[in-house]
């Protein structure tokens, strides 16, 4: 049986998951939501992966596809949540977690989904706030950490 490996957060940016060889390799990095840009590319990245391990009915790539996606819609979550963080930046990760959301429970319509989704007036909004925050350094939590 492969061995399995724990990662921490600085080796697997997916969080703390048991992913074994040879998907580590393949997965290592993708998880990234620091913008609206890096979650579409990584949910787009993910899609790609579980395609190709549906082809040849990897029942187990398909999974670890999946817990990657649920760990960054918990993150987000948990950073939308926070209220020592500003809150255009909360209301962002709490976006970014509906992405994830809509990717994890019906995967078939998220591309057609983030599509109207990006038209709207409130996703604009949200949109030009992270616009202007990338014009000014990261938020910080209160320990000074700086939070993506």
């Amino acid at each position: 049986m492969p061995e399995k490996t724990r990662l921490s957060r600085k080796q697997n940016p997916a969080g703390d998951l048991a992913i074994e060889p040879p998907y580590r390799e393949a997965l290592a990095g993708i998880l990234s939501f620091s913008s609206f840009a890096a979650a579409e590319e990584t949910l787009r990245r993910l899609e790609k992966f579980c395609r190709n391990y549906r082809a040849v009915s990897d029942k187990k790539g398909v999974e670890y596809c999946r817990q990657i996606a649920f760990q960054g819609r918990r993150r987000a979550e948990l950073i939308s949540r926070n209220p020592r963080v500003q809150l255009r930046k909360r209301l962002q990760k709490q976006e970014i977690a509906a992405w994830f959301r809509i990717w994890l429970e019906t995967p078939e319509i998220f591309e057609a989904w983030l599509a109207l989704r990006k038209g709207t007036r409130e996703f604009q909004d949200l949109l030009q706030s992270e616009a202007s925050d990338r014009s000014k350094p990261g938020d910080k939590d209160a320990s000074g950490t700086e939070i993506s």
